[in-house]
């Protein structure tokens, strides 16, 4: 019997052949669900949710409500006792992939392709993103910082004003080129940047506080 440890490494180097370029990211929180991969190809974003030969499927329809929210297409990879009914539980724009165990490896089999999700919604697929790589995508384009705007607010300007197919590639090019270790350290720098603005404010404001009661 297949394990979900028993398929990931594997998973990882049938993708590689099968896409070409790809990234993975593992356990990406997606709504309510936490998605277990996602594989990031060049101008799309595929959510790959494992169903080993242990695993039910209890929170499936949770996490498929989730997962069509957030990815461009999405993969359900199914140990063989799967293999001939979770079509029943997956939307039919959804890719199946059967894996089973060999004698000395685990084999692959696309049962069904995936398909673009209809469902998708690019405000949410672009929360994958960091501040530094969405303002990467607001200098580039020489759209408006909006430094002291969430991102939220800043998500939404990117997404209303840049054409869809742009921002699917800029997503997919900031993941593959993201710096874990650099990237940290400027959102560090960011939030230190904003403490010390938020500091300097209180501070003017207890100044001037003083001021008007020692005026009085």
């Amino acid at each position: 019997m297949l394990l979900d440890k028993d398929i990931r490494e594997p998973l990882f180097e049938f993708l590689e052949e099968r896409y070409g370029k790809v990234r993975i990211l593992e356990e990406k929180t997606v709504g309510h669900s936490r998605a277990d991969v996602v594989m990031v190809i060049p101008e799309k974003i595929v959510g790959i949710e494992i169903k080993s030969d242990a695993d039910t499927y209890t929170r499936l329809e949770r996490q498929v409500a989730d997962y069509d929210l957030y990815f461009d297409a999405n993969i359900v990879v199914v140990g063989s006792s799967h293999a001939s009914h979770v079509a029943e539980h997956v939307p039919a724009h959804w890719g199946i992939v059967s894996v089973e165990q060999q004698e000395d490896h685990v084999d692959f089999y696309i049962v069904r392709e995936m398909q673009d999700n209809p469902y998708a919604q690019l405000l949410r697929t672009i929360r994958v993103l960091w501040r530094p790589e969405l303002a990467h995508i607001q200098e580039k384009y020489g759209l408006p910082m909006y430094k002291q705007k969430s991102k939220d607010f800043v998500r939404t300007i990117i997404v209303d004003r840049l054409p869809v197919e742009v921002v699917h590639k800029e997503i997919s090019d900031a993941l593959f080129e993201r710096d874990y270790t650099a990237m940290l350290a400027e959102i560090q720098e960011f939030r230190k940047a904003q403490a010390a603005k938020r500091g300097k404010t209180v501070r003017k404001k207890r100044k001037k506080y003083r001021r008007k009661k020692r005026d009085a």
